[in-house]
């Protein structure tokens, strides 16, 4: 790892590097991860990175069908049996909770990489609006729960997937589900991703005296489950406009290299793309981070904000 002249971190790799290329020559044997969402997209090239590299892979998935077939898969073409499965779904805090609870022993990664992105207006039990729910509140409680088997591993690394689509919507505290004004499912996302975002900065900021660090990554765009909201029309405007659509194991590359690359030990509350420390977004420009995504303010009161929500409706 090196920094540039503004303090950004920087690493050997860019935006065509892939999982397998940022995780060649690291060693994880006796370490343990859980990627959610392991069984679609890039879920399953961060997971099959992962247990590549030696780790013991737990693929966090809806669809327990699917993710026994993509373990079976990863096994195969890994040569690593420890591939296990289990349920979790995001939008259900009573699966979440089962999950945590179920969980023994140290966890060295979490990676938050399930998703979902433009649904319609969707709502939780709990009336949260879905996007908000899954992206964010999902794993937040998720990670909440395994807190002390993080605490209990050896310098274990949390790994939040953001967006680009945060730039469109900072967090809106004054009606986060849209309750009061009109829904709009572009903001609603960029709203989530951006929560997914300052989750990195608070959690790293909280948890880093436990060993743990906790980054946001950007994973580009990839064509996989998560775009069939989009439109064949918007799908093609995007393609027209230049921007990239990545293979999902170049997808995959910034997870993992902030997951497992020795470079970045003891690095936290920062955001990746395209294998390098994002940097700020500049009007015109199509990435970088915004400061809504950094600002520690804003970190810390969405981590209240979240747990208030949490347990009310645990009350309810």
């Amino acid at each position: 790892m090196t920094t540039d002249s503004t303090g950004r971190v920087t690493t050997p790799f860019g935006a065509e590097s892939t999982a397998a290329e940022v995780v060649a020559g690291v060693d994880l044997t006796g370490r343990r991860a859980v990627v959610t969402g392991g069984s679609s997209g890039i879920g399953v090239e961060t997971a099959r990175a992962l247990a590549g590299a030696g780790a013991e892979v737990t693929l966090a998935v809806r669809d327990i069908d699917a993710g026994e077939r993509t373990a079976r898969d990863i096994g195969t073409t890994t040569g690593n049996p420890r591939v296990r499965v289990a349920r979790l779904d995001l939008a259900d805090q009573g699966s979440v909770a089962e999950f945590t609870a179920a969980w023994d022993g140290p966890l060295h990664i979490l990676i938050n990489n399930a998703g979902v992105m433009y649904t319609p207006e969707l709502r939780t039990p709990e009336g949260w609006e879905l996007q908000f729910a899954t992206n964010h509140l999902g794993h937040f409680a998720l990670a909440g729960g395994l807190h002390p088997a993080l605490a209990a591993a050896d310098r274990a690394r949390i790994v939040s997937l953001t967006s680009v689509g945060h730039l469109r919507q900072a967090v809106n505290f004054d009606d986060i589900d849209f309750h009061d004004g009109p829904f709009d499912t572009r903001l609603a996302y960029g709203q989530s991703k951006t929560a997914t975002a300052l989750f990195a900065v608070e959690a790293n900021r909280r948890w880093a005296k436990d060993g743990i660090t906790a980054n946001a990554v950007h994973p580009g765009a990839v064509l996989s489950n998560l775009t069939r909201h989009m439109s064949q029309d918007e799908l093609s405007k995007a393609i027209a406009s230049g921007y990239t659509f990545k293979t999902p194991q170049q997808g995959a590359a910034t997870s993992v290299l902030v997951a497992a690359w020795p470079g970045l030990e003891g690095i936290g509350g920062r955001y990746f793309e395209d294998c390098q420390e994002a940097r700020p977004h500049r009007e015109g420009d199509s990435g970088g981070v915004a400061a809504h995504a950094l600002d520690p303010a804003a970190a810390e009161r969405l981590w209240q904000v979240s747990l208030d929500m949490l347990a009310s409706a645990t009350r309810a």
